[in-house]
């Protein structure tokens, strides 16, 4: 049954994923967002100026303004992180900082509020997989990169939120969800991402960037169905302890092909140019949603060359705009 009649507070609620849920729900319920604006998708949008809809500027960092904004909440979605690879290498610490101390910043808001709270969902990641995951499962966190790769801090810093927050709820009964994101994107997107990169690339006439020889494989996820996915972990009495992958396999092409894609899809007359890794990289990745599908009775449904016909007509308004 879709929520009705709640409150719900987002950390990283301005941002890309935040604000599509957020839309989602905020006809039904009221809204507060907790964000820095660091990554900002909210302005110029209609859902900034919802009767139900309340942005609160603040750091997850600090505890306390958090803990204050979150009183009363019904549910609570903890998006708010650093990410992006280009961000995490030139900020390892930060990184950690806003990972792992602002997640247990927010489990401790949630308990403050725990007599009204019946959900908390934590956003990890795809990248606690590490570097080779095919149709892999949740649990089946492979070895992750060494101790210096800073690339690896990322996933090491949300894989530590994963453990807090199953704690939470072992020990201390927090109504506590995990999920795993896969590649996500959609209308809306901001900071790093191939697809966005490759989108932006076409439509100014440049040839699109591929890192490396192109092979590495990702599932695309369409962010309207991480929504519902994310709407299923809220709603669903069986979600709470457990940990789900929120993917779409039938997305899983080369990084070659999804610029071969784009450069179809947007009609530009670009060449497509190679340069070498920044960093390291992950080799494949697919997800097994099958915990999804049984449990939650998920399923995605927009496909990869849809969602990016979608996408690419956001950027190109989003272009028309600016000019």
């Amino acid at each position: 049954m879709a929520l009705e009649g709640k409150s719900i507070f987002i950390t990283g609620g301005a941002g890309f994923i935040g604000t599509t849920l957020a839309r989602e729900l905020v006809d039904r319920n009221t809204i507060v967002a907790f964000d820095n604006l660091h990554r900002d998708s909210l302005s110029g949008l209609p859902l900034a100026d919802h009767e139900n809809f309340q942005l609160i500027q603040g750091d997850i960092l600090d505890a306390e303004h958090l803990r204050e904004a979150a009183q009363g909440a019904t549910h609570f979605v903890h998006c708010a992180a650093i990410a992006g690879v280009d961000t995490v290498l030139a900020s390892p610490v930060r990184t950690m900082r806003v990972n792992v101390i602002g997640t247990y910043n927010a489990l401790e808001a949630a308990i403050a509020t725990q007599e009204t709270l019946e959900r908390f969902v934590d956003f990890s990641t795809s990248e606690v997989f590490g570097t080779h995951a095919m149709n892999v499962e949740e649990g089946q966190v492979s070895t992750i990169g060494s101790v210096g790769e800073a690339r690896w801090t990322y996933a090491v810093s949300k894989l530590a939120g994963e453990h807090m927050a199953h704690a939470y709820h072992d020990e201390l009964g927090l109504p506590t969800v995990t999920v795993h994101p896969f590649n996500i994107f959609g209308p809306g997107q901001i900071g790093g991402g191939a697809i966005r990169a490759f989108i932006e690339a076409a439509l100014a006439g440049r040839d699109l960037v591929v890192r490396g020889d192109g092979s590495q494989i990702r599932a695309w996820t369409y962010v309207t169905d991480m929504v519902a996915g994310v709407l299923s972990c809220l709603e669903h009495p069986a979600a709470v302890g457990q940990v789900f992958n929120i993917g779409n396999p039938r997305g899983a092409v080369t990084i070659f092909d999804l610029a071969s894609r784009i450069r179809r899809l947007t009609d530009a007359p670009v060449g497509i140019a190679f340069e070498p890794h920044k960093s390291a990289d992950v080799e494949l990745r697919i997800p097994n949603v099958k915990k999804a599908r049984e449990v939650l009775g998920w399923e995605p449904e927009i496909e990869l060359d849809d969602g990016l016909e979608k996408t690419i007509a956001w950027y190109r308004q989003k272009t028309l705009e600016s000019v």
